[in-house]
């Protein structure tokens, strides 16, 4: 590693992700990780397991991260960023805890994790701080120092990624006099919703930034919806509403005749994507008789690799902070940003 002065301050990036089975043999042992300390019986993984076993036990997110890794190592010579780039995942291999080991051997001292959730909330980033200082802790005192990058959900690279592939299935629509656009992202508990940001139901308020943009840069000017997809927990918590799949039963009641669902919650195609969107949604839009076309999520492009290189040149190269939307950034690593959920009390409690 060539030290210089536009890379003085950290050693290395670190790819953090949530990781994803790559064999069969991999799903269950993947969810028991994903869903340690909750008391998940196996028989609900085993529901769960199928949607996996549906793709042959394997998600796309390890590949997605090995291409991201390689484009951004060529992309970093041409921008003059002399770093090298780690890999560690949440809930699979290559995990968090490797990667620090590794990176503490190798003798850095100071990375930035490139985290590949866009948006604010427990789940969606300060889960990922969490998993950081844990893995960190396991390794001890000589673990490197870990700075997690902004939330980027309005970054042009982003929004850009986004905007062509809902352009693409546009240019597949003649007629749009009935046509839908609807925006979808992880639904995530009212509580925790309460407590994304600093002032509170932050993340809803990101995901409807990001969609506006998306539509605006997709030069889609008729209606867009945003909702929600992929709850999970106790039918007597309150997540975020409406579900995609109530939402086009609506839309169809509504005379709308096709839907164009574009997932802008989620940066590659997750299983998520794969079995809610492409099976679940979509056999539901088939029995009310819509015309459904999902909109892909970014392909490792120019658009995206240059997002990462820009995050990563914003801290190293002190680079201006490129963004396209209104909301205020904050440091998502300030203590007490974005609690775990929390029963609220009853008189507090809203209903999103």
């Amino acid at each position: 590693m060539t030290a210089n002065d536009t890379t003085s301050a950290y050693d290395a990036v670190l790819l953090v992700s949530f990781g994803g089975p790559e064999g069969p043999g991999d799903v269950l042992p993947f969810l028991r990780n994903v869903t340690r300390g909750r008391g998940i019986p196996d028989e609900r993984l085993a529901e769960v397991a199928e949607h996996y076993y549906h793709f042959g036990g394997i998600s796309p997110i390890n590949q997605w991260c090995r291409e991201v890794i390689e484009a951004l190592r060529q992309e970093f010579r041409k921008a003059g960023i002399d770093l090298p780039i780690y890999w560690g995942n949440r809930n699979w291999p290559p995990m968090l805890v490797d990667a620090v080991t590794q990176m503490t051997g190798d003798g850095v001292k100071k990375a930035l994790a490139l985290c590949t959730s866009a948006y604010g909330s427990y789940s969606s980033c300060r889960q990922y701080v969490e998993d950081i200082n844990a893995a960190r802790a396991a390794v001890g005192e000589t673990a490197p120092q870990i700075d997690k990058i902004r939330h980027f959900f309005d970054h042009p690279g982003f929004v850009g990624g986004f905007a062509r592939q809902l352009r693409a299935s546009l240019d597949q629509i003649e007629d749009r006099s009935q046509t839908r656009v609807v925006f979808t992202a992880h639904s995530i508990p009212d509580v925790m919703e309460e407590c994304s940001g600093p002032e509170g139901a932050r993340y809803s308020d990101q995901v409807a930034e990001a969609a506006a943009l998306v539509a605006e840069h997709a030069g889609w000017t008729g209606p867009f919806d945003v909702v929600w997809q992929s709850r999970s927990g106790p039918p007597a918590m309150p997540w975020l509403e409406p579900d995609v799949n109530d939402h086009l039963k609506v839309l169809a009641s509504e005379g709308v005749d096709t839907v164009v669902v574009s997932p802008v919650g989620f940066l590659s195609d997750h299983i998520e994507v794969l079995w809610d969107l492409d099976n679940e949604a979509k056999e539901t839009a088939a029995e009310l008789g819509l015309r459904y076309l999902r909109a892909g999520t970014p392909t490792v492009d120019a658009d995206l690799v240059g997002m990462f290189r820009d995050l990563v040149a914003e801290r190293v190269q002190g680079a201006p902070l490129r963004r396209l939307g209104k909301l205020p950034v904050w440091d998502p690593t300030v203590e007490g940003c974005c609690p775990a959920r929390r029963p609220p009390a009853p008189e507090k409690h809203r209903n999103r």
